[in-house]
C-alpha cells in the first residue's frame, strides 16, 4: 500500500541508550524536547500527525501552510517543538497538545507559535524511500525543503559525538541522537541503528492512581509494563491547581490497584484507568529501578500507555 495515501505511518524509535562517543560511522543530532510527528506534505495540504496517528492541526494551526515549504510531495518524518527562551519548551508544546478550546489555541499559536524541525525522510515525490541509507535520505531532505519559521531542517555533526553532547550539557539540552549513516528507515520498530545519548533523564510511565497529599499537592502513583504486568514504580509530586491535575482527576475510577504487587504506602490512594501517560525527570535510578529526585514533567498524549516499558 502507498505509504502517502494510507497515512498510517508509525516512526521508528530509538533503541539503545549509551554514553557520548565518537564514530564516523554515525552522525549526531541534538534530541529535541517536543513531540514527535508525521509530516505529510501535498502540494495543496499538510497533515500532521503524531506517533498514535493523531492529527495535530487542530492543535498548531499556524503550521498548516508548511505544504507551501516544499517543493514536491513527501512525507518527512520530525519534531513538533515550541521554542521559549530560545530552547524547545516541552510543557509549551504538551500544554498546547491537550487543549481543545479553539479561542485559547488562536491565542497560544499568536504568543508561542510552534515550528516543525524535520530530521528524516520517507517518501519522495511519488515513492517509499525508507530503504535508502540515512545520508541518500539526508540529502533528499535537504533538496526538498525551503526552509522558514515554521519548518526547518535538523542539522548534524560527523564523528565528535562526544563535544557534541558536550555542547547540549553546556545549554541544558535535553541530549543528543546518534544514527548509523548507512541505516535504513524501520517503520515502528525499535532499532540500536538510533542511540539516544541524554543529559537530562527522563522516562514514561503509566499514571495508575493519586493520592491526596498537605498543602495542595497529590502524589501520582507510577508504574510500567513488563510484558502485559504493571510493575509500581513509585510516585511523583504534583500541585493540584493545574490542567494536568484536572485531566488526572476527570479520568473515570477504578475500584482497586491495578499490580501484581504493591508496596504499603499507597492505602490512601485512588485507582484510575490507565489511560494517560507522564513525563517524569529525575537525576538517577537506584539499583531496584527506584527514581532520585523525580520530577512531574507533564502529560503525554502520543505515547500508548502499553508502550511505558521497564528499561
Amino acid at each position: 500500500m502507498d505509504l502517502f495515501e494510507s497515512k498510517e505511518i508509525k516512526p521508528m524509535l530509538i533503541g539503545e541508550m549509551q554514553e557520548a562517543f565518537d564514530n564516523p560511522d554515525y552522525i549526531y543530532e541534538l534530541k529535541l524536547d517536543g513531540e514527535r510527528c508525521v509530516a505529510y506534505l501535498d502540494k495543496d495540504v499538510t497533515d500532521l500527525r503524531n506517533k498514535r496517528n493523531v492529527k495535530m492541526l487542530v492543535k498548531v494551526p499556524e503550521l498548516s501552510n508548511i505544504h507551501k515549504q516544499v517543493k514536491c510531495r513527501c512525507i518527512l518524518d520530525g519534531e513538533l517543538i515550541v521554542t521559549k527562551n530560545g530552547k524547545p519548551d516541552f510543557y509549551e508544546i504538551q500544554r498546547r497538545s491537550l487543549m481543545s478550546n479553539s479561542f485559547k489555541i488562536k491565542l497560544a499559536s499568536t504568543r508561542l507559535p510552534a515550528s516543525f524541525t524535520a530530521f528524516d525522510i520517507l517518501y519522495y515525490k511519488d515513492h517509499s524511500v525508507i530503504d535508502l541509507p540515512l545520508m541518500e535520505r539526508k540529502k533528499l531532505l535537504e533538496k526538498v525543503i525551503m526552509e522558514n519559521e515554521s519548518l526547518a531542517i535538523s542539522r548534524y555533526i560527523e564523528e565528535q559525538g562526544i563535544q557534541f553532547y558536550q555542547l547540549a550539557k553546556q545549554n541544558d539540552l535535553e541530549g543528543i541522537v546518534a544514527k548509523r549513516k548507512d541505516s535504513k528507515y524501520h517503520l515502528g520498530k525499535k532499532t540500536k541503528d538510533w542511540i539516544k545519548i541524554k543529559y537530562l533523564l527522563d522516562d514514561d510511565f503509566v499514571v495508575c492512581g493519586y493520592i491526596f497529599k498537605e498543602k495542595g499537592v497529590i502524589s501520582i502513583v507510577l508504574g510500567q509494563y513488563s510484558g502485559k504486568a504493571l510493575v509500581y514504580k513509585g510516585h511523583v509530586t504534583l500541585g493540584m491547581s493545574g490542567e494536568d491535575f484536572n485531566i488526572i482527576k476527570s479520568t473515570p475510577k477504578l475500584n482497586s490497584h491495578p499490580f501484581n504487587e504493591l508496596p504499603s504506602g499507597n492505602d490512601n490512594a485512588v485507582w484510575i484507568e490507565l489511560n494517560l501517560v507522564c513525563i517524569v525527570k529525575y537525576m538517577m535510578k537506584t539499583s531496584n529501578g527506584s527514581l532520585r529526585q523525580p520530577v512531574f514533567k507533564g502529560l503525554r498524549d502520543d505515547k500508548d500507555p502499553k508502550d511505558c516499558t521497564i528499561n
